[in-house]
């Protein structure tokens, strides 16, 4: 994404940061003079966080990829609180914030705000299992606590002039993930938190309950500081028009976002507690597999959970079998003599997706690659190919998992299917099967964070020894079946 003609532009009057132009450089040019973007973030699962694999999150995702596009380095500066964003920025010590920040009037008067990449609502939250209120009436006597400095003060302030009644406590040291934890333990009736982070806390705090809309339509932006030199601020214009046309910037919200709403409470629930009390019985299956197929152990676990709910003994009305719920074709092919041992059933799931992995085309990459595999995994291959060629022909990306979703869902239209080479499919399925693998799969992730492990997605790896020779029967098996049908 590094655009060399922005960088070579700018340099024309980069010696200005030395002092050497006859005006002041621009906040670009200082930034490209200088080789360093700074950015004042906030840790969080809507920001940015660490993992054993290194930094992640949607807004560093953005910003890195901003600071690739200016070809320079990134520096972040991450502050604990809310309440110090702002000072970062406008003290000097930050070129721009991107710490979610939602644009109101308020801090337009401190700042200026970058181009709306993200609509957000904001929710009053209670515990599961309570009485929901319907509005702001209903909040009295009731302990309702934000972090202060946020932009949740704002909004109840604004809701104040209209319920004097209101109150709210401010906490000065908590942040979001301890306040909803509060309310899913009950000791605090309400907190404000925006969808976005909702959608992600949703998947570890399963006992939080959306009560209704405190704020919306609200916009995510980047934070620039109040001068008149705009020149930074209208490259991030730039910057976000470009990932919107390529796709960018949707994809990389789809894969902190994409998944999050699609599992119902209960198995959300359900689903942390066997990864407590069944998990430990298979994990080192898990993990063995995966590292005899360089996959990702907690992939392979997401999606035993999903066909089985890590039950060896499972079996659909279909006739498939087990743990990782293999086909009697799949498992005869990849070695698995009896589909209800756990091990011979998890090495056989893990061959079968290294297989999917290996022959998916080198032009997909990840994170999408991982996606294809997955929906290729459930519904075939045969049919993943079909709805990629549907999505080619309709003038998508057949690469991007995003463009091709849709059309996955269209292979269950009989008069699409008919136009198919392998015909009807239950896309549908496929889409909950996928969605649902991510969503476990980032629970699981995050319950393990701190053990080093990286995502499927981190490196692009050839295929082991054993599925290559694997790749290689099948095309002799494919050449001899085309010669047999001629």
């Amino acid at each position: 994404m590094r655009s060399r003609g922005i960088k070579a532009g700018i340099l024309l009057c980069a010696s200005a940061v030395l002092g050497t132009c006859a005006r002041p450089p621009s906040l670009l040019e200082e930034v490209v003079g200088t080789g360093e973007l700074r950015v004042v973030t906030r840790n969080g699962p809507n920001t940015y966080f660490t993992t054993g694999e290194g930094p992640a999150g949607p807004e560093y995702d953005l910003i890195r990829g901003f600071a690739e596009y200016l070809g320079v380095r990134l520096r972040l500066m991450v502050v604990e609180h809310p309440t110090e964003v702002m000072p970062a920025l406008t003290g000097g010590a930050a070129h721009l914030a991107a710490a979610a920040l939602t644009v109101n009037p308020e801090t337009a008067r401190e700042v200026d705000f970058g181009p709306p990449f993200q609509q957000v609502t904001e929710y009053l939250v209670y515990r599961e299992g309570r009485r929901r209120p319907r509005d702001l009436r209903q909040l009295h006597g009731k302990r309702l606590e934000v972090a202060s400095g946020t932009t949740y003060v704002k909004t109840l302030a604004r809701a104040q002039a209209r319920h004097p009644e209101l109150v709210w406590t401010e906490n000065p040291t908590a942040d979001q993930q301890e306040l909803l934890t509060r309310v899913a333990q009950g000791t605090l009736d309400y907190t404000l938190v925006k969808s976005n982070a909702f959608a992600v806390y949703r998947t570890y705090i399963p006992e939080i309950r959306v009560a209704f809309n405190v704020a919306e339509g609200e916009s995510v932006a980047w934070a620039f500081p109040k001068r008149a030199d705009p020149s930074l601020r209208e490259a991030a214009a730039r910057y976000f028009e470009h990932i919107r046309s390529t796709g960018e910037l949707g994809r990389i919200l789809d894969h902190y976002y994409g998944q999050m709403p699609r599992i119902d409470y209960v198995g959300t629930r359900q689903y942390m507690k066997d990864v407590r009390a069944r998990l430990p019985s298979y994990r080192a299956l898990f993990r063995a597999a995966a590292a005899q197929y360089d996959l990702d152990w907690r992939l392979l676990a997401a999606i035993g959970y999903q066909e089985s709910k890590w039950d060896p003994a499972a079996v659909s009305p279909t006739g498939v079998r087990g743990l990782m719920m293999l086909t009697e074709e799949t498992a005869a092919t990849f070695g698995v003599e009896d589909r209800t041992d756990p091990t011979q059933s998890i090495h056989g799931g893990a061959r079968y997706f290294a297989h999917i992995l290996a022959k998916l085309p080198r032009t997909i990459a990840e994170p999408d690659r991982t996606w294809f595999a997955l929906a290729a995994y459930n519904i075939g291959y045969g049919h993943l190919l079909d709805a990629r060629r549907l999505t080619r022909d309709r003038g998508g990306d057949w690469n991007r998992w995003a463009d091709v979703r849709p059309h996955v869902r269209l292979l269950a239209d009989p008069a699409v299917a008919a136009g198919t080479r392998h015909g009807y499919a239950r896309g549908g399925e496929t889409l909950y099967f996928v969605n649902n693998v991510r969503t476990y799969y980032n629970a699981l992730a995050w319950a393990t964070r701190d053990e080093g492990d990286a995502a499927p997605w981190q490196q692009q790896r050839s295929a082991p020894p054993a599925i290559q020779a694997d790749l290689g029967r099948t095309k002799v098996a494919a050449r001899t079946a085309d010669k047999r049908r001629g």
